[in-house]
């Protein structure tokens, strides 16, 4: 497992796509803190965390449209179902070489708050709380990603359908306006990510929010091994 892990890590940099996605990331939540905070001469970071939020829509996209449409199109595949390792450690080097990047940009970016600290008293446990979402919320979506990458060949359909795919999760409680129905509308707000959000947004750390969160993340790497568990036996 570590042996794939740090394959698929050392991957990201040699090839354009980790330098791509962490110059996006980085160049993106600079340019949002500065106009958000900086520019506004204020110590809310609220609409920071939320464009941040959906840029994951874009983002994540990057770092799981090839985890296995590129084996697959490159007939490498078989030699990963045939490697000395569990499905379930090969699904998990893959999820966490591309997590170890997210999370290392995210750190990353964190330094921008240092800043905000020197020109104002901006409140820790709302950024603590909104990093540690941010992060859950990153992984769930990376889990996704790479389930669907999983499903094809075409690193371009993998990014279409997981853009389409995230952007149905953030969205999906907007919905509620257009029905009546009580249970529905329950249910349509349980399943958005944006709507489990919230809280963390507001500062308070939801228990609830972080089992979806991580209940969302075992879901599709367990399915992610039951697609390569079937075709290991195609």
């Amino acid at each position: 497992m570590f042996a794939i892990y740090k394959r698929e890590l050392r991957s990201f940099f040699t090839t354009p796509i980790g330098y791509i996605f962490c110059a996006i990331f980085l160049c993106f939540s600079a340019g949002v803190f500065c106009y958000s905070t900086l520019y506004q001469m204020s110590a809310d970071t609220t609409t920071y965390f939320t464009a941040m939020l959906f840029s994951l829509v874009i983002l994540v996209p990057l770092l799981s449209m090839r985890s296995f449409s590129e084996e697959r199109k490159t007939k490498t595949e078989q030699l990963l179902l045939s490697a000395p390792v569990s499905l379930t450690g090969m699904v998990m080097a893959k999820f966490l070489a591309s997590y170890t990047v997210f999370f290392g940009c995210t750190l990353v970016s964190s330094l921008n708050f240092i800043i905000l600290y020197t020109h104002a008293e901006p409140k820790t446990a709302l950024i603590l709380c909104n990093l540690a979402a941010f992060l859950l919320v990153g992984m769930a979506f990376l889990a996704i990603g790479i389930f669907i990458s999983a499903m094809t060949e075409s690193q371009l359909a993998a990014s279409v359908i997981t853009v389409a795919t995230l952007l149905v999760l953030l969205l999906i409680s907007m919905l509620n306006s257009l029905i009546s129905v009580s249970w529905i509308r329950f249910l349509l707000s349980g399943l958005s990510v944006f709507s489990r959000y919230q809280n963390f947004s507001n500062g308070i750390f939801d228990v609830a929010a972080l089992v979806y969160y991580l209940s969302l993340t075992a879901l599709f790497l367990f399915l992610t091994v039951r697609v390569f568990d079937r075709r290991r036996y195609a």
